[in-house]
């Protein structure tokens, strides 16, 4: 029987081959696609209340990938690093993000972590950084994104957003949500970033 988790993986898979672009081509090249599953209870969190609006507002070739995470979201085990001591409540209740596959994920892989992050309106991801190397594809536009020193600039859906190891980058959200597919892979797949320049240890 086909499950959620199967139809995100095959839409994920299908989303990216679709993409046809360098650094997409590089990380899955020579993935395998068929990975052993792992049973996860279900994990909801309160920022799963913009999944619809960002569903809506994902551009067209998105809809799909999108319109199945929202539909299935209480069924997938939903994470948080952080905690209001951090980055205050506003940041936990608009906060979070799912592993499809990698070394936490719904499906087992120990070269490439892959999953969903969603912010919610007015929410700034500070700076961070991180051995793995990674790949960010918004499936909502209008956020804004900053890398190295540069300054903040909007990100359209579908756009791709290439991190080299240990590149600072942060994000930020206006009036709507942001949902974004990530890729992870090179060393721990598990391992905490570094945020902002005091060092304070955190993970994805």
């Amino acid at each position: 029987m086909t499950t959620i988790f199967d139809e995100l993986l095959r839409a994920f898979r299908d989303y990216l081959v679709g993409r046809d672009a360098a650094p997409v081509r590089d990380f899955i090249g020579d993935m395998a696609w068929t990975m052993p599953e792992r049973t996860l209870e279900a994990n909801t969190l309160s920022c799963l209340r913009h999944l619809p609006r960002a569903a809506e507002l994902a551009p067209p070739a998105e809809q799909e990938l999108a319109g199945l995470l929202a539909g299935g979201a209480e069924m997938l085990h939903w994470g948080q690093t952080y905690t209001a001591a951090d980055f205050g409540q506003h940041f936990i209740d608009n906060y979070g993000w799912v592993e499809l596959f990698g070394t936490r994920g719904h499906f087992r892989n120990e070269t490439v972590a892959a999953g969903f992050l969603i912010l919610g309106p007015g929410v700034v991801y500070p700076d961070h950084h991180h051995v793995a190397e990674e790949i960010y594809i918004p499936l909502t536009g209008g956020a804004e994104w900053r890398m190295g020193d540069g300054d903040f600039r909007v990100r359209r859906g579908g756009e791709i957003i290439h991190h080299a190891s240990n590149v600072n980058h942060a994000m930020r959200t206006g009036d709507e949500p942001l949902l974004a597919l990530y890729l992870w892979r090179g060393g721990d797949l598990a391992q905490k970033s570094t945020i902002g320049a005091a060092g304070t240890q955190g993970a994805l």
